[in-house]
């Protein structure tokens, strides 16, 4: 069965509480691009959270007055209502 392009793409399990919670974040309030990598970026080859989430479209970083700001994307808000719904 083919996926339907538009519909949120899904992480890999072990992943998804992480990126659940990164999206909650940058929802929760503005972030800038020097907040999200304070508190996100990680050397760790296994926690990658933060690629994770660019890579899959739900946050996108702008350009803004001062600096770049980091938000969630249409698609990440739409993985953020479907999680909501399930609970």
């Amino acid at each position: 069965m083919l996926q339907d392009p538009a519909a949120p793409a899904r992480p890999a399990n072990t992943m998804t509480p992480l990126i659940l919670d990164f999206l909650r974040w940058l929802d929760a309030a503005p972030r800038t691009y020097a907040e999200v990598m304070d508190g996100w970026r990680t050397s760790c080859p296994r926690l990658t959270v933060w690629e994770d989430a660019i890579d899959l479209g739900y946050v996108a970083r702008r350009p803004a007055r001062g600096g770049a700001v980091v938000e969630v994307t249409a698609r990440g808000l739409g993985w953020l209502g479907e999680d909501r719904r399930a609970v």
